[in-house]
């Protein structure tokens, strides 16, 4: 098993993205490259990567401000990780995810949406209010950082379908994951998520409903990823008749 440390505040500020890209790494390398949480870690490293590059290139107008951010967005992400390596049960949103991994009739690309809409649809939002709890700010104080940080994920999302695209059948308007690409907006999942977080944080001070809205928003961002995962792929009794 992977060790995963604990991200503190020290950490954020000290090791940084370059704690996060050395996790991921280590998962890559200790994962099967068709399993789908493998598939999903390879497009989270290279947008980590890429995130890394434009801090150092002065990209972002805080860099401690977009560190931080990103850093606990991927500590999201690995504490699902490393509750599933410990037999716990991740968030809801991670479960279709685990759960599929490795089922034959599921594409890769579904496996990369899958983690995507859960990391962005439910982790992105918590994530800025723990960046929040860390900085001491407010979320609109971050919303340059969390721009940025989205067009990072918007730029990589065309290169990521190309990438991961089964061949000249998705062309066909039958195949069903033309209509699962269709189905589905990174753009619109940040949105939401920018919303999501304007309302966790707003509603701080109410410790039970903030509890029951991210409950809620994570059993729903779940849901999506269990459709997404939908077996597209046909049995071999069906290849037979087809035949």
């Amino acid at each position: 098993m992977v060790r995963l440390e604990r991200f503190t505040q020290d950490t954020v500020l000290v090791h940084g993205l370059d704690a996060v890209v050395r996790r991921m790494r280590a998962l890559d390398a200790l994962w099967p490259e068709r399993d789908g949480v493998a598939v999903f870690n390879r497009v989270y490293l290279a947008v980590t990567e890429e995130v890394a590059r434009r801090v150092d290139a002065g990209h972002f107008g805080d860099a401690r401000a977009a560190i931080t951010l990103d850093v606990r967005f991927a500590e999201r992400y690995l504490g699902a990780v490393a509750a599933v390596a410990e037999d716990r049960r991740p968030p809801a949103c991670w479960q279709p995810l685990f759960q599929f991994r490795g089922h034959p009739g599921v594409r890769p690309l579904q496996f990369a949406l899958a983690g995507i809409n859960a990391h962005i649809g439910h982790d992105l939002a918590l994530a800025v209010v723990d960046a929040c709890r860390t900085l001491g700010c407010a979320p609109r104080e971050l919303e340059d950082e969390f721009d940025r940080v989205g067009e990072v994920l918007v730029a990589l999302e065309e290169r990521i379908r190309e990438d991961l695209m089964p061949g000249p059948d998705l062309l066909q308007i039958a195949d069903p994951l033309t209509h699962l690409l269709g189905a589905w907006s990174l753009e619109r999942a940040r949105d939401a998520a920018w919303s999501a977080a304007r309302a966790v944080w707003a509603l701080r001070g109410l410790p039970d409903v903030a509890g029951e809205f991210t409950q809620q928003l994570d059993a729903g961002v779940g849901l999506v990823g269990r459709c997404l995962l939908t077996p597209l792929r046909p049995t071999p009794y069906a290849a037979r008749r087809d035949h």
